[in-house]
């Protein structure tokens, strides 16, 4: 593509003209070299602060800056290498961002692993990254222990869940876990180190601050696996910085350095949680309150009861499930700044009741896991839910292609293509998959979207996720949206079935807060505010719908 006939596809710039004007048009990749550059001046910075609470214990930066290092010298010292990869296999705790940020310093790659993957998955994951060591939770031991001898693992760092409480919390939490609510299944893994020995032995050694470049790998982020084998996204210092810095540029308008509190539910291993929260916030100097099991709603509830939260990023299940549960509406809401959705679409019921309860606008963003993740974001100051994904955030072009890779007319759906300094080097060891997603620095995000004259970009849904109906193409979100506009309606997906006739017809799965409500019901309620080809056709009524560890629904596993 010649290079005139590239600056007419992208799609124009309107969103800087409405940009808060203390937002700049561009930032500067290069400001921090790494993100471990990051980390050492927010741990110089905000040394007596609280960095991290996790079950009514905080450790500081200072503490946090100690103990990473240390394990990054034991790290160094156990024969592993630079550039090898360590996984890190579990929930929010307070040893996840000691053994991240030990990794990262040690100049090695960190892998994130979902704690709740099988023995399958965990074995594809490893092997795919070559990991070298492991960190693990013990609650997940006994799926490594199926694998590990298919895996190229030199070392396993064991923890329990109450490890990095002092005593005797640790003592009687560790117990419960494992004795009273029997949490830990027995497992037999050859030579283990425990974590803690490994971080304290690494009083005693040496730490080698390594020399890492921007082009050096960071993450090996996984994509959730949702269509087909999972992938690893390499991810460099140079797009986490740069991200950071987009994301920055757009929130710092409101963030209080040192000041604001943040909540993380989503689990730290997942991309959106682990920038928009973990990263985010540290650099910022941020209390950090980590929520182990965001699944217990009401002990949630009472976690966030009793502190002065004032951000919580989160994805729409979650918004909806705070919503639906008792005390939440009670909570006192007046330090409190926003909510940030992503991972999936926001459906506008649960905006507009997000609005109602807590006095704040619900900001929805947009990313993947292969940007690092943030393409766009709502400002900060909208004064009510848009239903757009926001604006592209500093530096990221977009353009909107149709099915022959031409640009589309404006107002027009096309697959968004996005280009950017955050956008990934590739999968790891997969170049046709490599290929097919990144052209010319530009990366196909399977993403239909619009935008309006102002700039706002709204997704109108995944590619392949796309219903067919007589030719007509179905979007599942509008249909879900819908039906969850329908107050005995919890949560609803949307999927295509084949149709003889019209090719395919809509099938909405439902969860519903009330069992006289009937199929016919439903389809009353959708046929009321949509046209009749999308009216779903058949309705099944379940307990609950599949999902990611994230709240993700699995469209898939429900259309199988």
């Amino acid at each position: 593509m010649n290079k005139n006939k590239e600056e007419e596809v992208l799609v124009e710039k309107t969103w800087l003209k409405h940009y808060d004007p203390r937002v700049s048009a561009e930032i500067d990749a290069e400001r921090y070299a790494s993100v471990v550059d990051i980390f050492e001046q927010s741990v110089k910075k905000f040394k007596n602060k609280e960095a991290f609470i996790n079950m009514g214990h905080s450790i500081t930066f200072e503490e946090l800056d100690t103990l990473s290092a240390q394990f990054a010298a034991y790290l160094q010292s156990s024969g592993l290498k630079r550039g090898d990869a360590v996984a890190i296999m579990m929930p929010n705790l307070l040893q996840y961002p000691v053994a991240m940020f030990g990794i990262l310093r040690a100049g090695m790659v960190v892998v994130n692993v979902n704690p709740l993957y099988t023995a399958r998955e965990l074995k594809h994951q490893l092997n795919d990254a070559n990991a070298k060591a492991i960190v693990i939770v013990e609650n997940f031991a006994c799926t490594l222990e199926e694998v590990i001898a298919d895996t190229n693992l030199q070392e396993v760092f064991l923890t329990s869940l109450g490890d990095m409480l002092p005593a005797p919390k640790r003592w009687i939490v560790n117990a419960v876990v494992k004795y009273v609510k029997k949490m830990v299944p027995a497992f037999n893994l050859p030579e283990t180190t425990s974590f803690t020995a490994a971080v304290k032995k690494g009083q005693s050694l040496t730490y080698t601050r390594p020399d890492i470049s921007n082009t050096d790998l960071a993450f090996l982020q996984y994509t959730g696996g949702t269509t087909g084998v999972s992938k690893g996204a390499m991810l460099t210092h140079r797009n986490m910085v740069a991200n950071l810095e987009q994301v920055s540029g757009i929130l710092e308008t409101v963030i209080e350095e040192g000041e604001d509190f943040v909540v993380t539910a989503l689990p730290l291993y997942h991309i959106f949680a682990l920038l928009a929260n973990c990263l985010m916030f540290v650099k910022y100097g941020c209390r950090n309150l980590l929520i182990t099991n965001p699944r217990d709603m009401p002990a949630f509830v009472d976690e966030l009861s009793k502190y002065p939260f004032t951000i919580l990023p989160g994805v729409n299940t979650l918004f909806n499930g705070l919503l639906n549960t008792p005390g939440f509406d009670e909570l006192d809401f007046s330090k409190f700044k926003f909510g940030l959705g992503g991972g999936m679409a926001v459906q506008r019921p649960v905006a507009e009741k997000w609005e109602k309860v807590t006095g704040t606008v619900l900001l929805e963003g947009y990313g993947l896991t292969e940007c690092s993740p943030v393409v766009a974001v709502n400002p900060p100051q909208i004064e009510a839910y848009k239903g757009a994904i926001g604006m592209p955030v500093p530096s990221t072009d977009i353009k909107l292609l149709d099915d022959d890779g031409n640009p589309v007319e404006k107002g027009e759906p096309g697959e968004m293509w996005v280009k950017g300094p955050q956008v990934m080097k590739g999968y790891l060891n997969r170049p046709e998959a490599t290929e097919e997603i990144l052209k010319d620095g530009w990366l196909a995000t399977g993403d239909i979207a619009t935008v309006d004259d102002e700039g706002y970009f709204y997704i109108v849904d995944r590619k392949k996720d796309m219903i067919l109906v007589s030719g007509f193409n179905v979007f599942p979100n509008e249909i879900e949206e819908v039906a969850a506009m329908h107050d005995d309606i919890v949560e609803a997906a949307a999927v295509g079935v084949p149709h003889e006739v019209s090719g395919e017809v809509v099938k909405l799965f439902v969860v519903r807060s009330n069992d006289s409500l009937t199929p016919e019901d439903v389809i009353a309620h959708c046929r009321n505010h949509l046209t009749g080809y999308k009216v779903p056709k058949q309705v099944v009524f379940k307990d609950d719908l599949p999902k990611t560890n994230v709240g993700k629904i699995l469209r898939r596993e429900l259309r199988d």
